[in-house]
């Protein structure tokens, strides 16, 4: 029972139980439960066939010790069980059912399927040939459930504050359980974990991805992959093109290769008509890929031409008010000022009471009572969430997801602004469309395109917000007349190698709900003075006073072969001075560097207790680094600011102001 966007009860058979608490762990029903609700809540999950069999005991019974083999080559798993053997797996052709209309009774009494476990047996035997002396008790089938991207689904709905969910275990309830059940309840208790659990938060899907015929078909991938061998930048091939760009078609004919990122279809690249595709998409390695080149291509176009990236996918809000509120709202939930002029652009954080990033974005003024907030892909339902929890009910605030009105490209590179100039017949240099301003203009025959000048990676160029039914027409008018200054289509490994050897953090990757600005160098987008109270302020005052424990730091390796060794991709282990110092969060290859570059969080763990202590900048400053990839270290170079020489155009607003910190 739901009152006012908070549980109140829940009814049952037996009679109605209020409660401010309920948490969905329905298992295989969570998801009809969810939908069985007054604000139906959508759960993706769905329920596959698993199979296991059981043996009596051998002769001489297996001690209840003995440890559980998992085989990944046979995909097959074998533990003790009463002195026998319980040996299950997870085969390449799963069988998804459906439990709608089913009783327990019906989901535990589900039929032996020898025909199908018979490639799994097979894997058994050969792994233990004496299994043919034992007598198999039964082959049991009973449900197992999986989620979209194979890992657990916690955390509070967004759309009802008290409601709960810890569903969907991928067959590791066990494992799991009593992390999963410990951060849960601070969930409940505190309002959030004492560690980052964004990757099992609920509200990383949407009800995009709830859909029956979605879920069947992407579990029948999810579950073979429990014992594949996932290699970076892996995606998803089931469920595609589910939402896309107006561009989609467009880009696709001239080559672009997709991943995808909250159900959203996003370039990563563009390969040239002289390259073999079939070698592209075979491409699964953890040393150099065989995009490097096309991607160096693209870099090297952003710098010293123009590029064009479709970024539709960026979470997109306007906020707006009859009054004041949405400034003071915004003030309140943001740590930067908001109260500027007409046309400008703030980088801000959305912070927790710890002072965590709830979310990273950009926000524009457009006009005095209406706000435009641009946000990471996968913050679509989490930010919406978090802006509707802290609103005030019966307000004047209007908050509305624009996210599928405007296509986004992001023109980068030094002849963007001739290629624009060009089409908007107005002149746009910095001394007439300074950095992060924002203004709607005409580009082509089209109207309304709110142009905003940034690019998201450091370099020279403009955002284009394209209402959709423009999306194709100014499309087509950039790639036009940007034909004499050298443009090109680029993809998101193009900006993620920029945007890292410039060290631009990103959530969800470098921040997380436990990172605080001044953790990550971002003071400059924090004003503790700016003249009233904001979430997380009183968390970041006590934080300047007694100093942060961990420090967001860039490394560039210096004694990494590219073409020989094993490249860093993240989750690296930092040594300083030879200790265990942290690890590294995101990393690229930089083409400008020609190193690979890596961010990471740096720790200082008491060598006699292990316990934290306070991190300095000479602290950074004095240690020696290592990475280690694959167990073997390789030296870097730690640095707190980006490399100057890097941002060859004329310095922006906050290029400025990390420049002045530097110096203090």
């Amino acid at each position: 029972m739901v009152k006012k966007g908070e549980v109140t009860g829940v009814e049952t058979d037996k009679g109605q139980i209020e409660c401010q608490y309920f948490v969905n762990c329905a298992g295989q029903w969570a998801y009809e439960l969810g939908l069985a609700n007054e604000e139906p809540i959508s759960i993706p999950l769905h329920a596959c066939e698993h199979f296991y069999l059981l043996t009596r005991p051998w002769e001489t019974p297996l001690h209840s010790s003995m440890p559980t083999v998992m085989d990944a080559d046979g995909r097959i798993y074998i533990r003790n069980w009463q002195g026998g053997i319980l040996s299950g797996g997870f085969e390449k052709t799963p069988k998804p059912i459906f439990t709608e209309g089913k009783n327990q009774l019906e989901i535990q009494n589900l039929q032996e399927d020898w025909d199908h476990f018979e490639p799994l047996l097979s894997s058994l035997l050969r792994r233990m040939p004496e299994l043919e002396t034992l007598e198999i008790v039964k082959l049991v089938n009973c449900p197992e459930t999986f989620t979209p991207d194979m890992r657990c689904i916690m955390g509070e709905s967004p759309l009802v504050q008290g409601y709960f969910v810890l569903a969907g275990m991928n067959s590791a309830g066990l494992s799991f359980g009593g992390g999963a059940g410990k951060y849960l309840a601070e969930w409940m208790v505190h309002g959030y974990p004492s560690e980052s659990v964004w990757e099992l938060d609920l509200k990383r899907f949407g009800a995009l991805q709830s859909s029956r015929t979605f879920l069947r078909h992407r579990v029948m991938e999810v579950m073979p992959l429990l014992y594949d061998l996932k290699v970076p930048r892996w995606d998803f091939q089931t469920g595609r093109q589910l939402r896309t760009s107006p561009l989609y078609d467009r880009l696709d004919a001239q080559g672009a290769r997709w991943m995808e990122k909250h159900g959203f279809e996003r370039p990563k690249y563009f390969v040239p008509p002289d390259k073999d595709l079939l070698a592209l998409e075979q491409s699964k390695t953890f040393y150099k890929p065989d995009w490097f080149d096309i991607v160096e291509s693209e870099v090297k176009c952003c710098k010293e031409a123009v590029c064009v990236i479709d970024m539709s996918s960026f979470t997109k809000f306007e906020i707006t008010s009859t009054g004041d509120q949405a400034l003071e709202i915004l003030q309140y939930l943001f740590s930067n000022d908001l109260d500027v002029p007409v046309g400008h652009i703030v980088h801000t954080g959305m912070l927790n009471e710890g002072g965590g990033y709830e979310n990273d974005c950009s926000i524009a003024r457009l006009n005095k009572r209406s706000f435009f907030m641009i946000s990471p892909t996968d913050q679509q339902v989490h930010c919406w969430a978090w802006l509707k929890k802290h609103m005030p009910r019966d307000s004047d605030l209007l908050l509305e997801d624009v996210t599928w009105k405007y296509t986004a490209l992001n023109l980068i590179g030094p002849r963007a602004v001739d290629v624009l100039s060009e089409l908007s017949y107005a002149p746009m240099t910095p001394d007439h469309f300074p950095s992060l301003f924002c203004k709607e203009m005409s580009v082509g025959y089209a109207n309304g395109i709110r142009v905003m000048s940034m690019t998201h990676t450091g370099e020279p160029g403009f955002m284009l917000y394209i209402p959709i039914e423009y999306a194709l027409h100014v499309y087509n008018e950039v790639m036009s007349v940007g034909q004499k200054y050298g443009i090109r289509n680029a993809g998101y490994y193009a900006l993620r190698s920029l945007r890292i050897e410039k060290f631009f953090a990103f959530w969800g990757q470098d921040l997380n709900t436990l990172t605080t600005p001044l953790e990550c160098g971002r003071e400059s987008r924090v004003k503790l003075d700016k003249g009233m109270d904001f979430i997380g302020r009183d968390a970041l005052l006590q934080q300047r006073q007694n100093g942060v424990y961990k420090r967001l730091t860039m490394f560039i390796l210096d004694d990494h072969d590219t073409d020989l060794d094993l490249w860093p991709w993240w989750g690296e282990p930092i040594y300083r001075n030879g200790q265990y110092a942290g690890k590294t969060t995101s990393s690229a290859y930089s083409y400008t560097l020609e190193r690979h570059v890596c961010l990471g969080f740096v720790h200082n763990f008491s060598e006699d207790t292990g316990e934290e202590q306070v991190v300095t900048a000479d602290f950074i400053n004095r240690g020696e680094y290592e990475i280690d990839i694959a167990g073997h270290r390789f030296q870097a170079k730690a640095k707190l600011y980006p490399v100057t020489s890097l941002f060859t155009h004329k310095r922006r607003k906050e290029d400025v102001e990390l420049s002045d910190l530097q110096g203090k």
